[in-house]
C-alpha cells in the first residue's frame, strides 16, 4: 500500500472511492508543513490547485499535484517571489499558468502611520526577528518554521558548500537559532518544536564535517569542552567542524563536563589548546581554566602546557590570565587555534 494512502489521519485519505491516491487539503498541508489556509491562497491566487475536483468544489490532490506544490514550497524556501515560483512550478508540471488564475498586480502598500513600526512582508522568514540576515539566506528560517526537516539539511549542505562553515555559521545558522528563540520566549512557547528540530538539523550538518576523515597531522590534538552546568554544545560543535574543516585533529567531550574528567582527559592526552565554552556568566568559572592552564603532561624534566581558549559571551568581561586566550568568534578563535598548532608542531 502507498505511503501517501498510510499516511492519512481521521479517514480524510482514500475518502472518495474513485480516487483513493487523492488527498485532502488537510492532509496534504501536514505533508508539506504549511498551512491549509496557504493552499488554498495559491490556489486561488496562481493556479497551483488540484488538476480534478471531487465534486466541483473540494480540493483532492493527485501525486502529480503534490509534487507540483513541493517545487513550489522549494522554490518560496530559496527566497524566489511566490508568483515567480508559482509559474515556475505550474511549468514544470505541465500546466501553463491560466490567465484567470494570474495574479493581480499588488496595491501600493500604505505608508504607517507617524511613529507606527512597519511589520516584516510576509514570507521573509515566517515572523522571525531575523535582523540583518540577508534574503537569500532566510529559507532556512521558512523551512525550520514548516517543520521541514529534508529542505533544511539541503540548504545547509548548500550553504556550507557556497560560502563556507564560518560564513554559514555567523550569517545564518547562529542568527537563525537566535531569532527563534526570541520568537518562543516571546509566545508562550509556540516555537520550541521549531528551535528543537532547527538545532537537531544543525548539529547534524556540524557533525557531519567534524566526523570527516581527518587529515594527517604532527599536532597534538585540541580538546573541546564545556564547562561544568553549561549545556550549549552547538557553538562548540561549529567550531569542531571548522577545526576538522582546516585539517586540525580536535576531541569532543561535549555538555557539562566535571572538573575531575576535565583534568583526567588533558593529562591523558596533552592537547594542544583546550578550549572551555560559557554561555552564561553563571557558569564561567576562572578557577576551572587556571587549574586547566597550569594542568602539566609530558616527559619528567619537559613537561608542557596547553594553551586555554576562553570561549563564549560567559567570559565577556573576565580578563584572560597568562596562557589563555578570549577569541571574539569563530573565525578568530579558528586562527588563534590554526597558528598555535602549527607553530607547536614545528617546534
Amino acid at each position: 500500500m502507498p505511503w501517501a494512502i498510510v499516511a492519512g489521519v481521521g479517514g480524510e485519505v482514500g475518502a472518495v472511492s474513485d480516487s483513493p491516491y487523492r488527498l485532502t487539503t488537510g492532509a496534504v498541508a501536514r505533508r508539506l508543513g504549511v498551512s491549509p489556509t496557504t493552499l488554498r491562497s495559491w490556489d486561488r491566487r496562481y493556479g497551483i490547485g488540484p488538476s480534478v475536483r471531487e465534486g466541483g468544489r473540494h480540493r483532492r490532490w493527485a501525486p502529480e499535484d503534490i509534487a507540483m506544490l513541493e517545487e513550489m514550497c522549494r522554490l518560496t524556501t530559496s527566497g524566489v517571489p511566490p508568483a515567480e515560483a508559482a509559474g515556475a512550478a505550474l511549468s514544470r508540471a505541465g500546466r501553463p499558468p491560466d490567465a484567470s488564475t494570474a495574479p493581480a498586480p499588488a496595491e501600493p502598500a500604505a505608508q504607517p502611520e507617524p511613529g507606527v513600526r512597519r511589520s516584516r512582508s510576509p514570507g521573509s522568514g515566517n515572523g522571525l526577528p531575523l535582523g540583518e540576515v540577508r534574503y537569500e539566506f532566510r529559507g532556512l528560517a521558512r523551512a525550520a518554521v514548516r517543520l521541514d526537516g529534508p529542505t533544511m539539511d539541503r540548504l545547509l549542505a548548500e550553504l556550507v558548500a557556497a560560502h563556507g562553515l564560518v560564513t554559514g555559521w555567523e550569517e545564518v545558522m547562529a542568527p537563525t537559532l537566535h531569532a527563534v528563540g526570541r520568537k518562543w520566549e516571546s509566545t508562550d512557547e509556540r516555537y520550541v518544536e521549531v528551535e528543537h528540530l532547527l538545532s537537531w538539523h544543525i548539529s547534524t550538518a556540524l557533525r557531519r564535517i567534524a566526523s570527516s576523515p581527518p587529515t594527517p597531522s604532527e599536532a597534538a590534538p585540541v580538546l573541546l569542552s564545556c564547562v561544568p552546568g553549561e549545556q550549549h554544545t552547538l557553538p562548540l560543535e561549529a567550531l569542531a567542524a571548522g577545526l576538522a574543516e582546516r585539517g586540525l585533529p580536535m576531541r569532543m567531550l561535549g555538555a557539562d563536563v566535571p572538573a575531575g574528567a576535565l583534568n583526567a582527559a588533558v593529562r591523558r592526552m596533552g592537547p594542544s589548546a583546550v578550549v572551555l565554552w560559557s554561555q552564561s556568566r553563571h557558569t564561567a568559572s576562572p578557577a576551572l581554566a587556571r587549574m586547566v592552564a597550569n594542568t602539566g603532561f609530558g616527559i619528567k624534566g619537559a613537561r608542557t602546557r596547553p594553551l586555554v581558549v576562553l570561549a563564549g559571551p560567559g567570559w565577556a568581561n573576565r580578563p584572560a590570565a597568562p596562557g589563555m586566550l578570549c577569541p571574539a568568534g569563530l573565525r578568530e578563535a579558528l586562527d588563534v587555534i590554526g597558528r598555535h598548532c602549527r607553530a607547536s608542531s614545528s617546534s
